[in-house]
């Protein structure tokens, strides 16, 4: 659902509070496009909003968001691959798609279309999370009680889960025995840290049962997503593999901060696409943001100087901090002279360990572009731990293929 909350206060069903129903993967296996978390809305008149499959399944859960404007329940729809019938609505790509669906106005628990202008104005680089009910509703017809609707989180990386009077409402405990609430924090809260989505299900013995407690009782199911702000990426270096990397780098997300030491080669137009510019010597730089608090576990440094007064330092001040990734550019036979620099300087051994270089995927790259390629795939790679085999790092022989094609030449820094 966070997906789709910048684009809500402008969606017209939503901004006229016409019926609108919400479609959100809340389990999926095997292959499939799009992760839990995932939501669709679907307007009284079929108009939709986001996607769930790339268009497998979307006309199924369109008709049944639609059974859920008419008669105001829930649904839970599964999709998975039906060898038997070809023509079956389901994952032609093999995998199973677990998707709930809802009134809009349950699942932002009563927040009316004047207020979506507000989440609109969130500042997207900001932290946001949303803890939304998602286990069955009271059957249709009866009384039996279900706290339905949802937790807005403006700040999920400090948000105290056991103290939200908001989250002990939605699990239908206000003013009751806080020990659900704390065993609800331990489960709700690592998620909300962390930036991820995924389900809690509060076990059944706690006492959290969302309809009435019996043999067939479900328990309280929640949706948690989490997105946190920005990670950082410190590109140091303002040549011409820096101008590729930093546009490549904000296209996965991350704040790029571009620094180099010399003002005439920093302030080039070319840079100005980084969230940030600095002039500084690297590695001051690099210590005045530690110090300040604004690096993290997610930080990504990546030293395209080439240059041992500048790497050396700098290496040295980046193997001692918590890091996401450190990366250097620069040969085989250049890492070799780092590495001894670096021990030389009194960088730990298991530190060195950590050094990405030569920096990215063995993908051949030559050009700038072809480099700042080869760098967000290894990003990608270790943010995931896949792929480790293909790292420069890990290889060995040429960092560089020859090829007959024009712009495909060995650069001077091999």
């Amino acid at each position: 659902m966070l997906d789709l909350m910048p684009s809500l206060a402008a969606w017209p069903p939503a901004a006229a509070g016409q019926r609108c129903a919400v479609a959100t993967v809340v389990g999926a296996g095997g292959s499939v496009p799009r992760p839990v978390g995932t939501s669709m809305l679907v307007s009284g008149a079929g108009e939709v909003l986001g996607s769930l499959s790339g268009g497998c399944v979307e006309g199924a859960v369109v008709a049944a968001a639609l059974e859920v404007m008419a008669d105001g329940g829930t649904r839970r729809e599964f999709f998975g691959y039906s060898a038997e019938d070809a023509f079956a609505v389901g994952l032609t790509c093999g995998g199973e798609l677990d998707v709930h669906i809802e009134l809009l106005a349950d699942t932002l628990g009563g927040l009316r279309p004047e207020g979506l202008a507000t989440l609109d104005a969130h500042d997207p680089a900001a932290g946001l999370a949303l803890i939304r009910r998602i286990d069955a509703a009271s059957p249709a017809g009866t009384d039996s009680p279900r706290s339905a609707g949802a937790v807005v989180i403006p700040d999920p990386a400090s948000y105290q889960v056991a103290q939200s009077d908001a989250v002990a409402a939605l699990l239908g405990i206000a003013g009751g025995d806080r020990s659900l609430l704390r065993a609800a924090a331990a489960q709700l809260e690592p998620l909300l840290r962390s930036g991820t989505t995924g389900v809690v299900r509060l076990a059944a013995e706690s006492g959290c049962y969302g309809s009435v407690a019996g043999p067939a009782s479900e328990p309280i199911t929640l949706l948690v997503e989490s997105r946190l702000p920005p990670a950082r990426m410190l590109v140091f270096g303002a040549n011409d593999f820096g101008a590729a990397l930093v546009p490549a780098a904000r296209l996965l997300g991350y704040h790029v901060t571009l620094c180099d030491a010399r003002p005439a080669f920093a302030g080039q137009e070319r840079f100005a696409v980084a969230d940030q510019v600095v002039t500084d010597w690297p590695h001051r730089y690099l210590a005045a943001e530690a110090e300040a608090g604004r690096l993290d576990a997610r930080t990504v440094v990546c030293v395209l100087t080439h240059d041992p007064k500048f790497d050396i330092p700098l290496l040295q001040a980046a193997l001692g901090l918590d890091l996401a990734y450190v990366g250097a550019m620069g040969s085989r036979r250049s890492h070799g002279q780092r590495l001894e620099s670096l021990l030389a300087a009194g960088v730990a051994p298991a530190e060195t360990e950590r050094l990405h270089s030569p920096i990215g995927l063995d993908l051949g790259a030559v050009t700038p572009a072809e480099v700042a390629v080869s760098i967000t795939a290894e990003l990608v790679a270790a943010r995931t731990r896949s792929a480790r085999g293909l790292s420069l790092k890990h290889g060995s022989g040429p960092i560089h293929h020859t090829v007959n094609t024009p712009h495909h030449q060995e650069m001077p820094w091999t």
